[in-house]
């Protein structure tokens, strides 16, 4: 049994010329006699329960949830230097400066990691088979692709700093991580202990981002696992809350709760600072939903009071424009079964209500987005 206020987060060996960290286990009953920590734990469990509650409330919650995870993406690869906004990130490739190209693969690989993983968990435990492929679809052909996509690193690695002389931290060495990942796994799945699920994957995360087991890709994966733990234990039934946007907000303080883990063993204060971020993200993900609902509501009523004979179309339109918010006439011809002239004229409509705006400057291929809607993700 573990004594949050009594933990030990692990030692230092040697190896030649520097010491790694080798974290404690953490497969095991963890209890705490601060009673904030139960506090908190009820607030953002509260919270979450708010969440899943609106979110059936709210009608084809599928539309939305595209974007959440895009939303996700953007920011999960700008805590690790991506430059890739929300509007860039749902644009096709070739509209995109070929410098910034790798920035927008690596937002479309975490898109497709993050799918892929919450489509396996219905086959799947969270397992290393599952965090490995996971991984593999997230270094597939980017910067990264060099550094054994789907494997566990067979060398040493470090943060911060040039070399290993140099490092702000050295995780533990290689040879260690099949033993150190296997303890995590067992945690994560282990039914017999009384471990609450949001302090279970508080602890799962900083021991992740500590054991550091690929060569690049870490700090994606770790944030990954929250979301899918809280899927995968029915306390999220839709990918609807991501921590990165919090960790993202103050950088420095995240990094400084993980490394005040091990620097001085107080995973007391990196729950506490967690716990807050699950029930300031869960509020914020309802306003956003509840934001979502009142665009959608405004614009139906005005194309059903002023759009005419072309309500029926604007409306199907509108409501393919909710699951992806990028269209180009062609698409939007498609979308309504119209000819070419009346997508033309139903997307110019759209556009000077204010509902698209055009992103190319062009005056063939032209696409739109559904600027209203991406703001209100944008403005979290």
């Amino acid at each position: 049994m573990i004594e949050l206020e009594k933990y030990t987060s692990g030692h230092f060996e040697k190896s030649t010329g520097y010491k790694y960290f080798v974290p404690t286990p953490i497969n095991s009953e963890w209890t705490w006699k601060t009673p904030l920590i139960n506090r908190l734990l009820e607030k953002a469990a509260v919270k979450l329960g708010e969440l899943n509650s609106f979110a059936r409330l709210v009608p084809n919650i599928d539309l939305f949830i595209q974007l959440h995870v895009t939303k996700e993406a953007v920011v999960s690869s700008r805590i690790e230097g991506t430059k890739t906004n929300m509007d860039e990130a749902l644009l096709p490739i070739e509209e995109i400066h070929p410098e910034r190209r790798n920035d927008w693969q690596e937002v479309k690989n975490y898109t497709n990691a993050l799918n892929y993983a919450i489509e396996e968990l219905a086959k799947l435990p969270i397992s290393s088979r599952l965090i490995k492929k996971t991984h593999q679809t997230l270094l597939h052909g980017v910067r990264g692709e060099h550094k054994l996509p789907g494997e566990y690193r067979k060398s040493q690695n470090w943060i911060g700093g040039n070399t290993l002389a140099d490092a702000v931290f050295i995780p533990p060495q290689h040879q260690l991580l099949n033993e150190l990942m296997g303890d995590l796994e067992k945690f994560l799945n282990n039914n017999e202990l009384e471990v609450p699920a949001l302090i279970r994957i508080a602890i799962v995360h900083y021991q992740f981002e500590t054991i550091h087991p690929f060569l690049d890709g870490n700090g994606r994966i770790g944030r990954l696992l929250i979301t899918l733990y809280l899927i995968s234990q029915d306390i999220l039934e839709k990918p609807l809350l991501y921590l990165s946007m919090y960790f993202e907000k103050n950088k420095g303080l995240y990094y400084d709760n993980l490394g005040r883990v091990r620097s001085h063993n107080d995973m007391l204060q990196w729950i506490k600072y967690f716990l807050v971020g699950i029930e300031q993200t869960a509020t914020k993900a309802v306003n956003t939903l509840s934001d979502i609902l009142k665009l959608k509501e405004r614009i139906e009523k005005e194309i059903n009071t002023s759009f005419g004979r072309r309500s029926h179309s604007s409306l199907t339109l509108l409501h393919a424009l909710f699951k992806y918010p990028v269209t180009t006439i062609e698409k939007a011809r498609t979308t309504c079964g119209l000819s070419y002239k009346a997508a033309n004229d139903l997307v110019a409509l759209m556009h000077k209500k204010h509902y698209l705006t055009e992103m190319t400057g062009q005056s063939r291929n032209r696409i739109f987005i559904f600027e209203p809607y991406i703001k209100i993700f944008d403005g979290d």
